[in-house]
């Protein structure tokens, strides 16, 4: 198996992409996308009246809504808290993890 180097895309904050890329990349509709901007799971780069467009990022995201959706037969409301509450998750884990390192480097100034 070869990878060519054109097939890699940065799922990053700094290259954006249209509603129309979001929708054809994660199998999600223009509704469905259009209710993650409005419950502010997904965020447009710039507000109206210009395009919306969203980071690559949130690639990731859309992709696990329509997973979500798909897999568990989820309305949208069932897949839009499951997404709030994983974020939620990853906002706990990563306050702990700053926590966690103010602490060691206490304890080591402490010793």
């Amino acid at each position: 198996m070869s990878i060519d180097i054109t097939d890699i895309t940065l799922l990053d904050d700094h290259h954006a992409c249209s509603v129309q890329e979001l929708v054809d990349v994660s199998g999600l509709s223009a509704e469905d996308v259009a209710l993650l901007v409005e419950h502010g799971v997904i965020v447009p780069v710039a507000p109206p009246p210009q395009p919306p467009e969203f980071y690559l990022r949130y690639i990731v995201i859309a992709k696990t809504a329509r997973r979500l959706r798909d897999d568990f037969e989820l309305d949208s409301d069932g897949w839009l808290l499951a997404l709030t509450l994983m974020r939620r998750l990853d906002e706990t884990e990563t306050e702990l993890a700053v926590v966690k390192a103010q602490l060691a480097r206490y304890v080591g100034a402490v010793l």
